[in-house]
């Protein structure tokens, strides 16, 4: 079973810049996307959480983003989905503590990290959300 401790080696071991917000919780930064992740050790699991963006206007007419989302869920994320949570696209992964190792956690992390790294501007267009210039990176 990994415990917080292990967790927070894990962290140290892939070099990444993270903060513990509450204890077993912590605010984790990407190394290439300037995203964060909420990675919060917790009753037996581990759950991995990243805000994407916020969801403008209206769910109406939104169709071809949300089956865009769902096919990519099917055939492109090799870790986790993308979920709607109160107005948020997010991206979320849930590993079990019990049999979790580090290479399980990085490929996790580097996968969820990539996938929305290289499917923003695709989902941005399909929100209707047209980023300029400080708005063009992932995650705002």
């Amino acid at each position: 079973m990994v415990t917080r401790e292990d967790l927070e080696s894990y962290l140290l071991r892939m070099d990444l810049e993270y903060e513990e917000v509450d204890p077993g919780m912590f605010l984790v930064h990407g190394r290439n996307s300037g995203l964060s992740m909420v990675v919060h050790h917790a009753d037996g699991l581990l759950l991995i959480r990243m805000k994407l963006m916020d969801l403008p206007g209206p769910e109406n007419g939104k169709i071809d983003l949300y089956r865009t989302l769902l096919e990519l869920n099917a055939s492109d994320v090799v870790h986790g989905a993308y979920g709607i949570e109160e107005g948020e696209l997010i991206m979320s992964d849930t590993l079990e503590l019990e049999t979790l190792d580090f290479h399980e956690l990085r490929a996790s992390m580097e996968s969820m990290e990539l996938a929305a790294m290289g499917h923003m501007e695709r989902i941005r267009t399909l929100a209707g959300v047209v980023p300029s210039g400080s708005e063009a990176k992932v995650g705002g």
